[in-house]
C-alpha cells in the first residue's frame, strides 16, 4: 500500500511535507497577526507547479479538501513544465501574473547562453535589479489580479493552494499582499517567503548544457539571484506599496478594491478567532 505524507489534524501545524514531484509545498498556517492571533492551519497552501506531481502527491493534495488552486503560471510557463494535474472536485484558477525577469529572450539565455551572454544579462549586480524591478511591477501593475484572488478567498475559495513555477516570486508575492490583507505582520511574512531557499524547496536550475562548463560555479552563481529568495526583493514589494498608496490600508482599499466588510470575511475564513 502507498504510504501518504501524513494530515495534521485540524488546528494543529503539519509536519514540514516534502513531496515527490511537487517543488516548495507548505502551509502557511500559524503565522502571527499584529493582533495576537494566528492564521489557520489548513486554509492557505503554497507550493510550486503541479505538472510533476506523482500518484502519491496528487492523492496528499486531494487529501487536503482543497476548494480552489491559483496557477499564477503564463503561456510560457506550461509549454515548459507542462499543466498541472487534474485533482477531482477542485476548481482550477488560470490567473497570469508578470514572469519575475520576465521576457523569453531573456529566459532563453538563461537556459542556453554560454558564460558570455549570461555575464552581459546577470553580472554587476544585472540579475538581482531584474529581480527586485519585477517585483515592483507586479505589486504596481497587477492589482486587478491580486484583487481578484482576495474577492476569490473571501467569497468560497478556501482551502486554497497558490502556485507558480517555482513557488516563490509570483506566489510568494500573492500570499504576501493575503497575509497583509488579514493582518499577518511584515517579520512573518518575510520568514515564509525565505523558506523557499531551503535547498529541499528550491527550483531546480534548468540549463541546456548541463556539463561541467554550463553549469560552472561562476554560471551557477550569476543564476543565484533568479532562484533565490531574498529578503530584498520582498522589501522592494512592501516599498512600492508605501511609496504608491503610502500606506497597507490604502493599498488595499484603494488599489485592490477590497472593503472592510470583505477584509473582515477574510479574516473570518483565515484567522484564528480571537
Amino acid at each position: 500500500m502507498t504510504q501518504l505524507p501524513e494530515v495534521p489534524p485540524a488546528g494543529h501545524g503539519p509536519k514540514d511535507v516534502d513531496l515527490t514531484g511537487v517543488r516548495n509545498f507548505r502551509d502557511v498556517g500559524g503565522l502571527p497577526t499584529v493582533d495576537g492571533r494566528t492564521v489557520r492551519y489548513g486554509r492557505l497552501y503554497r507550493s510550486g507547479h503541479l505538472a510533476h506531481a506523482t500518484a502519491t502527491d496528487a492523492a496528499f493534495l486531494a487529501g487536503l479538501g482543497l476548494h480552489t488552486i491559483f496557477d499564477f503560471r503564463n503561456a510560457a510557463d506550461h509549454k515548459l513544465d507542462g499543466l498541472d494535474v487534474e485533482l477531482p472536485g477542485v476548481r482550477n484558477v488560470s490567473i497570469p501574473l508578470s514572469d519575475p525577469a520576465d521576457g523569453a529572450e531573456f529566459w532563453r539565455l538563461v537556459r542556453d547562453g554560454n558564460i558570455q551572454q549570461l555575464r552581459s544579462i546577470l553580472a554587476d549586480g544585472k540579475g538581482t535589479e531584474r529581480m527586485v524591478a519585477s517585483y515592483r511591477s507586479i505589486i504596481k501593475d497587477r492589482t486587478a489580479e491580486h484583487s481578484r484572488v482576495l474577492h476569490a478567498l473571501a467569497e468560497d475559495s478556501v482551502p486554497a493552494l497558490m502556485h507558480c513555477a517555482a513557488g516563490k516570486d509570483r506566489a510568494g508575492l500573492s500570499i504576501a499582499v493575503s497575509l497583509l490583507a488579514v493582518g499577518v505582520e511584515k517579520e512573518a511574512i518575510e520568514a515564509d517567503y525565505l523558506k523557499s531557499n531551503d535547498a529541499h524547496r528550491r527550483y531546480r536550475i534548468r540549463r541546456s548544457d548541463t556539463s561541467s562548463a554550463g553549469m560552472s560555479d561562476e554560471v551557477l552563481e550569476l543564476l543565484d539571484p533568479l532562484f533565490g529568495a531574498e529578503a530584498e526583493y520582498l522589501a522592494a514589494a512592501f516599498s512600492t506599496i508605501e511609496e504608491i498608496w503610502g500606506s497597507t490600508d490604502r493599498y488595499l482599499t484603494e488599489g485592490l478594491k477590497i472593503a472592510p466588510e470583505t477584509r473582515a470575511r477574510l479574516r473570518e475564513r483565515l484567522v484564528e478567532d480571537a
